[in-house]
């Protein structure tokens, strides 16, 4: 009976060993509540974020600015993490890792965790800040105010990084000099990068375009630009195919921005025919005149130039010069009053003038005198005996020799 009870306490020793140290050296008992924390906490989360985010989202509906709509729905996902950081606080009391002896100290655990989250937060409320913010918007455009965003965003992520290794014992300023001799070699193999990040500044800090606009850079692109990123710029061409173009070609070449025109030009050459009188000429460009001053939407001098006047004789045609500006912008409202002052133009010259236009045309003129054409004579070189003889008979007569008999003298 000894000998039993003695060995029963020693399996009984052995399973109190195995529940004591086999969950990765800590109790099994320890072990489960900490996960059932852990996943308690996890189901909590959702519950808890649902109330918070809600009496959140009611409080900021009530006010008339956008602003706090915007931070509310940016603190979520940090919002979240509050119920996971107090159940993993928990979970490592159980485990009992805040304690010296412990191989992970689970205070540096938590103040990690709580790390990610602040900076997290800040992170995601750059951006709603930045872009709904009335002193941001008045001073810088639409393009610097998201690249402010998105340096802010990575300086939070930095300054993050850099405290959690603080928590942790991790010198940061080797860290940072490390990083510093790998930048300059990075820095030597990616020259045009760092040439188009310049580029890129560059050209938001001279506004020479922000996206939305209609630009034109000869020999590179002409298109509607869509975004400035660090390294390139999106273009998006007429036929709907986009041009990453990387910005030191746009910082570089000239930039033509047809967005910020004041007006559009028309500029026409008019050819009439030969035949028209002067009287005739006159009345057209009067009348054109006419009809240009007093549409409303074309612009008038002195704010731009306009002319209707003869300009040149040409090969086949009296040609006016038409130059003239309108008031809009717009492509389409161009062509359509281009349209309608080609249907002036023509009613004017043809039903008004009673002239037509000219075209290029050729007049030959044919002379009814006549002329002899004497063709050269060719001179013939003795090949043979007949052709000589021949030569010599034609000598003879033309000398008034005859071969064939005379008076015998």
């Amino acid at each position: 009976m000894a000998d039993f009870q003695a060995q029963f306490d020693e399996f009984w020793a052995i399973v109190m060993n195995v529940w004591n140290t086999s969950f990765l050296g800590y109790n099994v008992g320890d072990g489960l509540a900490a996960i059932g924390v852990v996943l308690i906490a996890f189901t909590v989360r959702g519950l808890f974020s649902w109330i918070v985010l809600r009496r959140l989202i009611a409080q900021a509906e009530k006010t008339e600015t956008t602003l706090d709509d915007k931070l509310v729905k940016a603190l979520a996902g940090p919002v979240k993490m509050i119920p996971v950081i107090i159940g993993i606080y928990i979970a490592l009391h159980i485990l009992n890792l805040h304690s010296e002896a412990a191989p992970i100290d689970g205070g540096r655990v938590t103040e990690s965790l709580v790390i990610i989250s602040l900076f997290w937060a800040l992170h995601n409320i750059v951006t709603p800040i930045a872009h709904l913010s009335g002193p941001i918007q008045r001073t810088l455009n639409p393009v610097m105010i998201d690249w402010l965003c998105k340096a802010l965003r990575i300086l939070f992520l930095i300054i993050g990084a850099a405290a959690i290794l603080q928590v942790w014992g991790i010198p940061v300023a080797p860290v940072i000099g490390g990083l510093g001799l790998l930048g300059v070699a990075v820095g030597l193999g990616a020259q045009d990068l760092f040439k188009n990040l310049i580029a890129g500044i560059l050209i938001l800090t001279e506004k020479r375009f922000v996206p939305g606009e209609w630009i034109r850079v000869d020999g590179v692109v002409e298109g509607t630009v869509e975004q400035i990123n660090f390294r390139s710029t999106l273009v998006r061409r007429f036929d709907k195919g986009p041009v990453y173009v990387p910005n030191a070609d746009l910082a570089d070449n000239a930039v033509t921005n047809f967005s910020r025109m004041t007006h559009r030009r028309i500029k026409w050459l008019i050819g009439v025919e030969y035949k028209t009188t002067t009287a005739q000429l006159q009345y057209i460009r009067d009348h054109v005149l006419d009809f240009i001053m007093n549409h409303e939407e074309f612009a008038k001098p002195p704010e731009v130039a306009t002319f209707m006047r003869v300009d040149s004789f040409g090969p086949s045609s009296i040609d006016f010069l038409l130059y003239c500006f309108t008031s809009t912008t717009n492509w389409g409202e161009w062509l359509r009053l281009k349209e309608e002052l080609a249907f002036e133009v023509k009613r004017i010259v043809e039903e008004g003038a009673g002239t037509a236009f000219a075209f290029p045309s050729t007049t030959v003129y044919m002379d009814d005198g006549s002329e002899v054409f004497v063709p050269p004579q060719v001179k013939k070189h003795a090949g043979n005996g007949q052709s000589g003889a021949a030569e010599a008979q034609d000598r003879s007569i033309a000398r008034g020799e005859d071969d064939g008999g005379g008076d015998g003298r």
